[in-house]
């Protein structure tokens, strides 16, 4: 395995509320949920019953085919379990998540670059979580 190449990289389980049961029930099912709020029109990340951006509670959830690009991307070289990149994602749609990238070579990330949601299990049996791998 060369520096830049990946292994699986432990993800801890996430916190699962009442508020996002939903969206890990769907990650359980390899469905990506975003919210979107129906008094400005907006999708949001992180899923949240308030928008963030007018303070509506009238939020709904809407299936996202998960594609974006790379924002931006740090490579962590320096890692008891290999190197891994951690970024933003500007979904189409409109929101920028935080994630972790998938790829054969973390040195061929590239912003700009075209990506898609994979679901990788987490540490203790918890729901997956939306990592992001290159088109």
């Amino acid at each position: 395995m060369s520096e830049t190449e990946t292994k699986t990289r432990p993800i801890p389980s996430p916190a699962v509320t009442i508020e996002t049961k939903p969206f890990w029930d769907a990650a359980a099912e390899g469905r990506f949920l975003i919210k979107r709020c129906n008094a400005c029109g907006k999708a949001h990340w992180y899923p949240r019953a308030i928008c963030p951006l007018c303070h509506s509670s009238d939020t709904v959830w809407e299936e996202s085919p998960g594609e974006g690009v790379i924002y931006t991307f740090s490579i962590m070289r320096r890692s008891p379990t290999g190197p891994y990149a951690i970024g933003y994602v500007t979904l189409n749609e409109g929101p920028a998540v935080l994630t972790n990238f998938v790829a054969d070579d973390l040195d061929a990330l590239a912003i700009g670059q075209k990506v898609k949601v994979k679901f990788q299990p987490t540490e203790g049996g918890g729901p997956p979580a939306p990592v992001f791998s290159p088109l």
